[in-house]
């Protein structure tokens, strides 16, 4: 039974780049989602539930509409459990909507996806994940089961983010080089700014409180002293 009820629940996550006038908790709410209007990102939405539901999946998980942005506690459990979910989702589906159905190699690197804070956990975590190009075909024509098997993609992005191979593939988080994974972030840009420090609370396993409005100081500061506290490193004060 247990087999049975672990299958039927496994869930299938979104990693993209939010667009304009992405439909939230309440715009979706008690509604079917292939009947609202196909407008904006909603075709984003209908797609991702489309693939999802072709590839025998049952629930399909996106940040813009399954976090109740309102709701405090709800984000507060969501931005600490977010790797967790990435992690022990059935499939993760990146989709790279800048990416043109006739691009080739080297584009990914290239997308706006790869520049956001929160996707460096989102292509981390997931044990299988595929990525798709604009019109939702798969990014080099590349059919297998799971693109982190796949040397090409992996190849990369590895060279576009700096990040082994081997963590890629099958990351594991914690304290270890905090540097190392400090730096990966560095460059990325989020929204709101104490994102860069939230973003990361999954890659280091830390557990904290979001308090957006803090900002970006007192936010990597907490995030930091977690760091030093927990792994005894100060080479990660100088990233």
């Amino acid at each position: 039974i247990k087999d049975v009820v672990a299958m039927y629940f496994r869930w299938v996550m979104l990693s993209h780049r939010w667009g304009d006038k992405e439909p939230l908790l309440h715009d979706i709410q008690d509604k079917v989602v292939y009947e609202l209007d196909p407008v904006d990102s909603i075709t984003k939405l209908q797609s991702f539930c489309e693939i999802t539901r072709d590839a025998g999946f049952l629930w399909a998980w996106i940040d813009t509409c399954c976090i109740d942005q309102k709701n405090n506690v709800e984000l507060q459990k969501s931005v600490n459990s977010m790797f967790v979910w990435y992690h022990n989702s059935a499939l993760t589906i990146v989709y790279l909507s800048d990416v043109l159905p006739s691009s080739k190699s080297c584009t990914l690197a290239k997308s706006a996806w790869n520049k956001r804070g929160w996707t460096v956990q989102e292509f981390l975590a997931p044990k299988v994940i595929l990525f798709y190009r604009q019109d939702w075909t798969l990014y080099l024509d590349d059919h297998s089961t799971n693109h982190k098997e796949s040397m090409a993609i992996m190849q990369e992005l590895g060279d576009a983010t700096g990040i082994d191979l081997r963590s890629l593939v099958a990351f594991r988080p914690g304290m270890r080089n905090p540097r190392e994974k400090l730096q990966w972030a560095s460059s990325r840009i989020t929204t709101l700014q104490e994102d860069i420090a939230y973003s990361l609370f999954g890659i280091f396993g830390v557990h904290l409180p979001v308090m957006y409005g803090e900002n970006k100081r007192n936010a990597l500061g907490r995030l930091l002293q977690e760091i030093v506290a927990q792994s005894g490193d100060v080479s990660a004060l100088d990233w």
